[in-house]
């Protein structure tokens, strides 16, 4: 099992080089709280708010992935270059319907070369 690395509160960190390092590794889930049954959805992950991520040949983000508790909703793959070798946050929109009452969203990020990181929890109300 790979070592999985989650976001840490960055205003309560001292080190400007570890708050860049955080941020720029940690997927944020951004969407609505509420949705409706059977309706599109639309849930954007953006990898790092603060801080670009590298997009370099040996170190780049691989993949995001978004997931509802243990089921996996969707994932984008990427390739060294996709954002013209310049730093940058990734940015994925997916699209889902939902079909039950609640919500639990979590987002995966994958860096070639500090590992997996996983998102906060973003709870969505589902009504009819």
């Amino acid at each position: 099992m790979p070592k999985i690395n989650r976001y840490e509160d960055i205003s309560q960190i001292d080190r400007e080089a570890k708050k860049d390092y955080i941020d720029r590794h940690s997927p944020f889930v951004i969407c609505e709280d509420t949705a409706k049954k059977g309706e599109k959805f639309k849930v954007k992950v953006k990898v790092g708010n603060e801080y670009s991520h590298p997009d370099d040949f040996d170190h780049y983000i691989a993949y995001v992935q978004l997931w509802d508790g243990d089921t996996l909703l969707g994932q984008a793959t990427f390739t060294p270059g996709t954002l013209g070798n310049e730093k940058s946050q990734v940015e994925v929109d997916f699209y889902i319907i939902p079909k039950k009452s609640k919500l639990k969203l979590t987002a995966m990020a994958y860096c070639t070369k500090h590992g997996l990181w996983e998102s906060e929890e973003k709870v969505v109300e589902v009504s009819e």
